[in-house]
């Protein structure tokens, strides 16, 4: 035993505060940077949520040493590049399905992407540094205030430019499913909110504005909010409804179609005959019920189905009979002004081969299915293999009792666009559930999947919706309205899986009711306790 195993530990912290804030120049940066990778393990698919019990006070402990506002926000810039480097690693994996047309943009996608997340991070040190030197957030308070700083400017990462809000390190708890019904109330920004808030408090403990006993207190009160509200979770989930729709069965296909082949111009029947021969398949339990409503993942059909009767009658072949087949699909349409326009859609088959409804997809995803940028750069969209998509009008409820007896009307969501809190259902047209159709095999076998699936699951917890999600490659499944896999089709399996559609939680979620209102007035009270701590201190 060495004597620093004798040590308390907020002196222990002490030391290891002292270090940080000693630090200078490039190892400043390179620690921030660090940290911020190691904040990244808390995610999906490594799920180490205790990492941030060190990634955020070592970030606080940094900036202790800094003196001028260029320094804070480069601490923070570096932590958020090192955090985004490492966990948006795979978006780079789908230049190379076509990497002698798209070389270019690979030092966009692996590094200028970081680059230019890593503004909203070093913007939230920045607040913080100002308004810690004013005197606000001692003490006790410098962690409300640095919890409060950066989920302000996670919420605008989420909104500014169309938002890109993945990778929240509230994600971290889709393990942990009493904790993750948090998001049923605040939302998965506010459950980001607590877990930084949380992370940061051991950063006041060898803080020499506070007592070495409040310090301990401080903590341990954190540690009783997170066990206060897995209580709430798991007495939440204890209510849980585990009643099934009547009468519906879904198959859902998942053809594990590798990305180079899927537009291929040789293997287009053949991938379209896939998806037909396991959408015909006889049920793995000849027990249960057949299947009555088939769904395929994002542009499963290659071909535009309104205007190709032959796709069509092959398509209503294999639909149950007095059931329906959905699926994803490229479609296109001529506007007033004779444009022909694209379309990254969804359509709906029945029995006889005609189309009974669409979606076309309107959040669109920049650079993969629109240019920002055209004026400057001459190239089409990755994803539209040149061509650029439209954005239709959305979110939309599609009504399909008529067609088909018992379906409840659920809201379509196209890859991308489930990543977006708030904005997936029509709220004057609330849905029963949720149905994301994508195509991850842009990313093959890497972290990406995962990450996509997680952000699923809390869509389903914040909306109180079930949620099937059905991807080329994976992974597929269906998500109940309280954050539970019930079935799950693993990354790179081909098959299907025949289910049973969860009913939707009883009532409706206060997130699903005020949006991101409650984050709101709980982020106000964090800066407005934070900011009196300076006349208590």
């Amino acid at each position: 035993m060495t004597a620093t195993d004798t040590l308390p530990v907020p002196a222990r912290l002490g030391r290891v505060s002292a270090r940080l804030t000693a630090l200078s120049g490039w190892r400043r940066l390179a620690a921030a940077a660090l940290l911020g990778g190691l904040a990244t393990l808390a995610l999906p698919p490594a799920d180490l949520m205790p990492v941030v019990l060190v990634a955020f006070p070592g970030l606080i402990w940094l900036l202790e040493g800094v003196q001028t506002k260029k320094g804070a926000f480069a601490v923070g810039w570096f932590f958020g590049f090192g955090h985004h480097l490492l966990g948006l690693y795979w978006i780079s994996a789908a230049l190379f399905t076509d990497i002698e047309r798209f070389w270019w943009a690979l030092p966009l996608s692996a590094v200028g992407l970081p680059v230019l997340l890593a503004m909203f991070s070093g913007g939230a040190t920045l607040t913080f540094q100002l308004l810690r030197r004013r005197g606000f957030g001692t003490g006790l308070g410098r962690p409300l205030l640095f919890a409060a700083c950066w989920c302000v400017w996670e919420w605008l990462r989420g909104h500014v430019f169309t938002g890109f809000p993945w990778n929240l390190i509230g994600y971290g708890w889709v393990g942990v499913l009493p904790v993750l019904q948090t998001a049923s109330l605040v939302g998965i920004y506010g459950l980001t909110l607590v877990t930084v808030l949380v992370a940061s408090l051991p950063a006041a403990l060898p803080d020499r504005d506070t007592t070495p006993g409040r310090a301990r207190a401080t903590f341990v009160s954190g540690l009783a909010l997170l066990a206060a509200l897995g209580g709430w979770g798991a007495w939440r989930l204890a209510g849980a409804v585990d009643e099934p729709v009547p009468g519906i069965r879904l198959r859902l296909v998942q053809a594990a179609i590798d990305q180079r082949l899927k537009w291929a111009p040789g293997e287009r029947v053949q991938n379209f005959q896939s998806h037909l021969a396991l959408s015909a398949a006889p049920p793995v339990d000849p027990a249960a019920p057949p299947p009555n409503v088939i769904i395929w993942p994002e542009t499963a059909v290659p071909f535009f189905v309104e205007e190709d009767a032959r796709v069509r009658q092959a398509m209503g072949s294999v639909t149950p009979p007095g059931g329906l087949l959905i699926t994803g699909a490229p479609r296109t349409t001529v506007d007033a002004d004779g444009e022909r326009r694209y379309f990254n859609g969804m359509v709906v088959i029945d029995g006889s081969g005609a189309v009974v409804a669409d979606y076309d997809k309107f959040h669109l995803v920049p650079f993969g299915e629109y240019m920002p940028l055209r004026q400057w750069l001459p190239v089409g969209a990755i994803a539209g293999n040149g061509a650029e998509f439209s954005p239709g009008p959305g979110p939309r409820t599609l009504h399909l009792a008529d067609r088909m007896a018992g379906l409840p009307p659920f809201s379509p969501l196209i890859c991308y666009e489930s990543i977006f809190p708030g904005a997936v259902v029509d709220g004057a047209d609330r849905p029963q559930w949720l149905l994301n159709l994508t195509n991850d095999a842009w990313y093959g076998r890497t972290a990406g999947p995962h990450q996509h699936f997680a952000i699923n699951q809390v869509r389903a917890v914040e909306e109180g919706l079930p949620l099937v999600r059905v991807a080329n490659t994976g992974i597929s499944g269906v998500v109940d309205s309280y954050g539970r896999v019930r079935q799950l089709l693993g990354l790179g399996e081909r098959g299907f899986i025949d289910t049973t559609l969860p009913k939707a939680s009883v009532g409706v979620t206060a997130y699903a009711r005020m949006g991101d209102w409650i984050f709101g007035i709980v982020l106000l009270g964090c800066f407005i306790a934070a900011l009196a701590s300076r006349y208590h201190r």
